[in-house]
Order: structure tokens, then sequence, then C-alpha cells
């Protein structure tokens, strides 16, 4: 069976509960081996654009042609942490403070949370509904998905330029077989997550 788009339902909640000020939630970056994690926190302002959805259900093209419609219709902030960070907070701790100021960042703070997936950070301190796979769920976690994907993936591309050979054009820091390939000709940089086993490992090699 076809899954349904994301719509409103958790907004309608939460503006029929009072708020309204609701964001949407999300974060990108936890698996990659290199680059910082990226996190959005987005409320629509207008109509969201048509096909929008879970950022990982589609391709680059369609992120890339989607982003700026996103923010025509958004109020939005970024927040990063880190590869510093993450070696030294550990991811979990680290994507939290990436979502902390992205919530930080925009101009008034929200009345509701809608928060992509189970794990509530200890900071929020106002009503937040946490949603299981909410980027496939809630038009505005997605639309969070969407515009921090699209921007970690222009960091990665920019770091592409200044550290040729790993591909991370096109594999953003993931562990695939040609970002391996190329730590074992190139070596590890200082983009690299020292704290995730594989990068560890390769460092304590004899």
């Amino acid at each position: 069976m076809t899954a349904l788009p994301p719509d409103l339902f958790h907004e309608t909640a939460a503006r029929n509960a009072g708020a309204a000020r609701i964001f949407g939630l999300d974060e990108v970056g936890r698996g990659p081996w290199a680059g910082p994690v990226v996190a959005c926190a987005a409320r629509l302002t207008g109509p969201a654009p048509e096909g929008l959805t879970d950022s990982k259900k589609m391709s680059p093209k369609r992120r890339a042609a989607m982003a700026p419609l996103l923010r025509a219709c958004c109020e939005f902030a970024f927040g990063e942490a880190s590869v510093a960070e993450i070696d030294a907070l550990n991811i979990r701790r680290a994507t939290h403070l990436a979502m902390q100021r992205a919530v930080a960042g925009l101009r008034l703070l929200p009345d509701h949370l809608l928060i992509d997936g189970n794990d509530c950070p200890p900071w929020v301190d106002c009503p937040r509904t946490l949603i299981v796979g909410g980027d496939g769920l809630s038009l505005s976690i997605a639309a969070a998905s969407v515009l921090a994907k699209t921007r970690r993936d222009q960091g990665m591309v920019a770091l592409a330029q200044q550290y040729p050979g790993y591909g991370w054009e096109t594999n953003v820091g993931y562990g695939v077989r040609s970002h391996r390939d190329a730590l074992e000709r190139q070596g590890v940089t200082q983009h690299h997550r020292r704290s995730f086993r594989p990068i560890r490992n390769m460092l304590c090699r004899p």
C-alpha cells in the first residue's frame, strides 16, 4: 500500500490546543563519517509546496528544487554541531545541541515543537510532540528535513573542493566504498569524526 504524504494533522492538533507558533524540528547527518550534524526548525507560513515529503524520499534534484520554495514559505533557522563537538559529546548529544541552536536562532521562540523521532532533547521546555517517522507524517518536519539536508549537502560539496578525492560532493561524508577507499589512500582529515569506530580503528593501526 502506498504511504500517504505528510499533512498538517499534528500542526492542527497543536493549534487546537492553543499554540500559534508551531515548528517542525529535524536533523540530518547523524550517520556520516565526516562533516557536521545539521538541524533545522521550520514553520510553514503559507501553503506547502506540492510534492513536499521526507527528504530521504526525494532525489537530490528534487530537494534542490524544493529548497527555495520552502525558503519562500517558511520561517526557519539552522543549527550545527561541529565534528569536534560530535567527538567530544557523542553524536546523540551533539544532535541535541544542533537542534537547540536551531530553535535559539528563531526570531521568536516556538509555542509547540513537532520533533522527528522519539528522543526528546533535555533542553526542550515548551509543549512538544515526538513523532517517529515525522518527516513523512508532518509537513512542518518534512520542510525542516529538506532544508537541513540541502544545507548540509551544500556544505559537504564546499568541503569536497578543499579536500578532493573523498567523494564528499556525492557521498556527503557517508561511509560508502568510495569514501573508504579514499581514506586508505589519503588518510584521515580534520573533518572526519574520530570518535566513530571506522575512523578510530584506522587511526589506531600500528
